[in-house]
């Protein structure tokens, strides 16, 4: 016997056909959705990551900055302090110059010769001293620069002015120079 199937059996294929297909695409959705969602939980997770990272550098970073700071804090107090030092060493050092200056004014100054004051003026590394005072002549205030200029520890006598006055009925001249000092005198 011969069968013949009058039934639509195109018709049933193509919606087989079209189950299969939305099956597919809707398998497809699911599985898509499913990946983005991993992907994106992924993502999430690696920024969780480094935004943890990223505090935690701040947080190292605040603590350095701190650190920095002490560091400059103590860097200045060491600056200070070796100021302070360098300064006590330089009054040590130039303490007994004084003495010794003092000391060779008293041995040059020649009789009538009075001086009425002594200023010590710095100029980088140049120390001068502006000598005031009352002569009975310029011949004697001569006597005293040449005294000066022979000194060890003075140099270079420069006079500044010298004029006639009357102090107590006597007839003087009050004169001031510079004398410069020299710090590379050998100390006896």
């Amino acid at each position: 016997m011969i069968r013949i199937n009058l039934l639509p059996h195109r018709e049933r294929k193509r919606e087989a056909l079209r189950k299969q297909i939305i099956m597919l695409a809707g398998m497809t959705a699911v599985l898509g959705i499913v990946i983005i969602f991993a992907v994106h939980v992924a993502i999430a997770s690696r920024i969780s990551y480094q935004k943890e990272r990223n505090d935690y550098l701040k947080g190292q970073i605040a603590i350095l900055d701190r650190q920095i700071a002490d560091i400059k804090k103590l860097q200045q107090q060491t600056r200070a302090l070796l100021a302070r030092k360098q300064v006590v060493e330089k009054l040590q050092n130039n303490r007994s110059e004084v003495v010794h200056l003092l000391d060779q004014f008293a041995k040059r100054v020649p009789d009538g010769i009075y001086l009425s004051s002594l200023r010590e003026e710095s100029q980088g590394n140049v120390t001068r001293i502006l000598l005031n005072g009352y002569a009975q002549s310029n011949a004697r205030v001569s006597t005293l620069m040449s005294s000066l200029d022979d000194s060890q520890w003075l140099s270079s006598p420069n006079l500044i002015e010298i004029h006639s006055v009357t102090r107590n009925n006597q007839r003087l001249s009050e004169f001031s120079l510079y004398v410069t000092v020299a710090h590379k005198a050998a100390k006896p």
